[in-house]
């Protein structure tokens, strides 16, 4: 049996703030040193006026974010594919929790895979600690694939796909790797996100030597220091790579959402096409066949570790 874990996403314009607040509140992901009831008030405020000033960004990509819907098509084809019952967990997603418990209760024994290649205490560490009251036994982790194969040649694979259709050569890109960012706090801490990150990115260029490649961070929230460099500052100056073309590579999501279908699109390709040059944004792993192929060979392959191994 399996179940794989994601964010969720809002799948209605009404459902923006609920999601925004059960995020916000969360301290895995929003770390303070305010005691819970203080952060729950405060950030759900946060929460209600961001969603207001985001509102126009989910109008942009059609009124939702897709995560939801995919992740739900992709659990069914995986079951297809594994011969198996695979379970969905949508983490911000309140209103679906009550159903997706229900149906954990049934199984003894689970096989969790994140759909977050990097580890990262803020995205499977939160989940984990989601499901912490749960028999230790239950879950057994896929932790994270950063450099597994069969993740590395995906997104190979889909860089390649994307050159191809889109005329690039080589010689003449720039592979702008753009990663979600963290508090540089997290990886101080130990979080190992920076590292896996870079995994990705190194093993997945060695396909491209004739490219050029960089690894930035986008989605930078709140005052404080994230990994650097930032995607949009990045964006602001490329000619020391002497390349005609940019391609943006989400290499930390394996869905469109928000992040790629907005943020990169609307606000990360103008100004590179402002200084002359040719910006593409390169989709995620989506439901591409080969992603569900090589999810289901990470899922049989790799190795697993405890919920509790996964909290911070």
């Amino acid at each position: 049996m399996y179940l794989i874990v994601n964010f969720g996403g809002p799948r209605s314009l009404n459902e923006i703030e609920i999601f925004l607040k059960t995020l916000l509140c969360d301290q895995d992901v929003i770390p303070s040193k305010l005691p819970p009831f203080l952060h729950k008030f405060l950030f759900s405020r946060i929460a209600k006026e961001r969603a207001v000033k985001i509102r126009v960004d989910y109008e942009e990509i059609g009124g939702a974010s897709p995560i939801y819907a995919d992740t739900e098509r992709l659990a069914s084809a995986l079951s297809a594919k594994l011969n198996a019952p695979v379970l969905t967990f949508h983490r911000y997603l309140p209103s679906t929790h009550k159903d997706a418990l229900a149906k954990i209760s049934q199984h003894n024994s689970l096989k969790v895979i994140p759909l977050f290649p990097q580890f990262c205490y803020a995205t499977t560490g939160s989940i984990a600690r989601f499901f912490a009251p749960l028999p230790q036994n239950k879950l057994r982790w896929v932790k994270s694939y950063a450099a597994h194969p069969a993740f590395i040649k995906s997104y190979q694979r889909r860089i390649k796909d994307f050159l191809q259709k889109q005329n690039l050569k080589e010689e003449e890109t720039l592979l702008l790797f753009s990663a979600h960012g963290v508090p540089v706090t997290f990886i101080e801490e130990g979080d190992l996100y920076e590292r896996e990150c870079n995994l990705s990115f190194e093993n997945v260029m060695k396909a491209f030597p004739n490219a050029k490649g960089h690894l930035s961070y986008q989605s930078k929230f709140g005052k404080g220091e994230w990994l650097r460099p930032y995607t949009n500052e990045a964006c602001e100056d490329l000619s020391s790579f002497n390349r005609k073309n940019v391609v943006i590579i989400p290499i930390s999501f394996t869905s469109d959402h928000i992040e790629t279908l907005f943020e990169i699109e609307k606000l990360y390709l103008p100004p590179i096409r402002a200084q002359g040059l040719n910006a593409y944004r390169c989709p995620a792993l989506n439901l591409e066949p080969y992603w569900i192929d090589a999810l289901v060979e990470i899922a049989q392959s790799s190795d697993l570790c405890n919920n509790r191994m996964l909290i911070k």
